[in-house]
Order: C-alpha cells, then structure tokens, then sequence
C-alpha cells in the first residue's frame, strides 16, 4: 500500500498543475478580452456622439441647418467638437455632454467666429428675451470655467480651439 499512495500524489499533483495552468491561460485571455472590449466601447461611445451631434445638426425645427451643398463644409467643423465631447463625457461632465450645451457647441462649430449671447440664443432656437440671454449667459460663461470656450471680448465667446485663429 505505500507504493499507491506516492503514485497517487503524483496523479492529484500532476492534475493539479494542469488546472493551474488552464487558470492562467484563461485569465490571459480574459486580459485580451477586456482590453478589447475597452478599445470596442471607446469607439461606440464616439460613434454614438457623433451621431447624437450629427442628427441635432441636421434635424428640422429652430436652429437647424439649411440643406448642405458641401459636406464637408458641414462636417469639419463639427468635427472640433469629438475631443470636446469625449473630454467631457470621459470626466463625467454631465452638463456639457447634455443636449443643451451640445446645441450650444454646435452653433459655435458652425460660426465663422466669435458670437455673442444673443447669436447663440438665436442660433439654438431660444429668443433673446433678457431671461433668455441671461441663462445663456450663465450656460456660456460654465463653458468658459470648463476651459471649451474663451471669452474673447466682454460678451464676445468663441471656441478655445478657435481662440488664436481669430
């Protein structure tokens, strides 16, 4: 009997050894697996802000777009906005990945340059009523302590990455 109970050690070793190795194997694999589910989410999260920006921009109903000749005229500019948006969304910045302030963003992507309080009221459908201009006033003046948009002039905004483009 001494001589099973060695061979039988060996066995529950051996067996032992092979699951720790599957173990291993398999927490590589679930290390690959996350890193690409990462990478996957990334870029669904930016393809769905995309979306959301390009169909607020192209949507009918105050402060809509006219129909596009060019594009990419259309396109480029929006395309400041993706860093801006995944910045936000990334710190959990609920307030400027609202539809709201992306309304707001889009009217500057869409300006040739600085607008003031009243251009972007116009421009997301509000009126420029004093209640109006005075709580855009407060949302572009947020923009402005997060760093999106620069005060340019008393009450003249633009986008930072615009800034020194003027």
């Amino acid at each position: 009997m001494g001589g099973l109970v060695p061979s039988w050690l060996a066995v529950l070793e051996s067996k032992e050894s092979a699951a720790g190795s599957r173990a291993a194997e398999l927490r590589e694999q679930i290390a690959r697996l996350s890193e690409a589910l990462m990478l996957v989410e990334t870029e669904l999260s930016r393809l769905q802000i995309t979306r959301e920006t390009m169909t607020e921009v192209l949507a009918d109903g105050p402060g809509s777009a006219a129909p596009v000749a060019d594009v990419e005229s259309a396109v480029v500019p929006l395309a400041e906005l993706v860093p801006v948006l995944l910045a936000a969304e990334a710190s959990g910045d609920a307030t400027v990945t609202s539809e709201a302030y992306r309304r707001i963003l889009v009217v500057f992507a869409q300006a040739p340059g600085p607008l003031r309080c009243k251009d972007v009221c116009v421009g997301v459908g509000l009126g420029t009523a004093a209640n109006h201009t005075e709580g855009m006033r407060s949302k572009l003046k947020r923009l402005v302590e997060r760093g999106i948009l620069v005060e340019a002039e008393s009450g003249l905004f633009a986008l930072v990455s615009r800034a020194g483009a003027r």
